[in-house]
């Protein structure tokens, strides 16, 4: 799977042998807008036109767009947990927000 970004939007894109077309999908809002294309090129407006008709499409109901993830996110923990973080990043000099990040990043090291 390879990636592809436009205009703050980051897509995956993937290659299927049996179709011989490209096709992705933007990874980072809610919403759904797909594409695909013969080729890199074909990608690229593809990607560029398919954002470009949802930000159109939003205008024309009067929604606002979903826009691509900010960064920030609530996690909801127990009190103790809650506690026992806010300890640990204290004692390791980091701040809670590093502390939970550095974890979330080596979770997804992890996986891969």
């Amino acid at each position: 799977m390879s990636t592809m970004h436009y205009n703050g939007y980051e897509a995956a894109v993937e290659y299927d042998e049996e179709a011989e077309i490209f096709h992705g999908e933007v990874v980072n809002l809610r919403d759904v807008i797909t594409f695909q294309g013969a080729s890199v090129s074909d990608l690229k407006q593809a990607l560029a036109a398919s954002v470009d008709d949802y930000l159109a499409f939003c205008a024309e109901r009067g929604e606002k767009p979903d826009k691509p993830y900010s960064g920030q996110f609530i996690i909801r923990a127990e009190p103790r947990l809650h506690r026992e973080l806010a300890s640990a990043a204290r004692r390791g000099g980091v701040s809670l927000n590093k502390l939970v990040t550095s974890a979330l990043e080596r979770v997804l090291t992890e996986r891969t």
